[in-house]
């Protein structure tokens, strides 16, 4: 996770501040990730972690001490960000690692993801049947990329190098796998493309999945909402799953695509 001069930021520089909000918006993505994930068989992340802000106010003279750390083991509600602290505090004393916490996903301050490249081989590698493989590509990152840019060539590479990770142009980050090549990952992740057939299969053989409510009340429609998979909310719908339905906070799944601004998901949920 690198060490703990990576994990304090400036929480009244504008541009960090600016970085917090890209990662409040953009966290939908880092969901969308994540809980494919949580289905894969085989990993493919090789990080997975949100940072937010924890505090601490000194009886004696109310000043509030605050650190930005990491958590990982992430779960999402649509409303709560939800994990385990990973980070030893450096001032804190009223939290430690292994505390669990639900931070609002507007109190957020960064998420990060990594997932390994394909090796590269060049030419002369190719010659003699050697390859170099690259570090896992990094995703998201806001604040980082924020710091990387302050920061001259060198200490940007020792900075990589303590992470092992490969961020990339601080002026390009990207929130989804192969988004430059794949531009159609930013409205559809391709696993929720590629496993349609499946789930169609999937419903037939448990239609109950389809009414089936936990406890806080969400639905299968409200859990693909939430993590903006259009072709699996289009099987719910179209095998006849109530988009009516509400949790409860009284919310339906079009509430969720709304507020998480999945712009793909409004018109299917509000037409069909």
């Amino acid at each position: 996770m690198g060490d703990n001069s990576f994990i304090f930021t400036d929480g009244t520089d504008p541009k960090m501040i600016e970085a917090y909000k890209k990662a409040q918006e953009t966290f939908k993505y880092f969901w969308r990730e994540q809980s494919w994930e949580y289905r894969r068989i085989i990993p493919a992340l090789n990080l997975a972690c949100v940072k937010a802000a924890f505090s601490q106010e000194d009886p004696e003279t109310g000043e509030n001490t605050v650190e930005h750390m990491w958590m990982n083991d992430i779960d999402f509600d649509g409303d709560s960000v939800k994990g385990y602290l990973i980070n030893e505090p450096n001032e804190l004393t009223n939290i430690q690692p292994g505390d669990y916490f639900e931070i609002p996903l507007h109190e957020i301050s960064d998420w990060l993801f990594a997932m390994s490249q394909p090796e590269k081989k060049s030419k002369l590698s190719k010659l003699f049947s050697s390859s170099s493989t690259p570090l896992p590509k990094a995703y998201g990152g806001f604040t980082i990329q924020k710091m990387r840019a302050d920061m001259s060539p060198s200490e940007r590479k020792e900075h990589d190098e303590a992470w092992q990770l490969d961020f990339g142009d601080f002026n390009e980050i990207k929130v989804v796998y192969e988004q430059k090549e794949n531009p159609e990952n930013l409205i559809e992740h391709p696993m929720s493309r590629n496993m349609k057939e499946d789930f169609v299969k999937f419903l037939n053989d448990y239609p109950a999945e389809l009414t089936n409510v936990d406890d806080n009340g969400f639905t299968l429609l409200h859990r693909e909402t939430i993590a903006g998979n259009l072709s699996s909310v289009e099987v719910i719908l179209e095998s006849g799953g109530d988009k009516n339905i509400k949790n409860h906070q009284g919310k339906t799944p079009l509430d969720y695509a709304k507020q998480l601004n999945w712009e793909h998901l409004i018109p299917v949920l509000e037409n069909n």
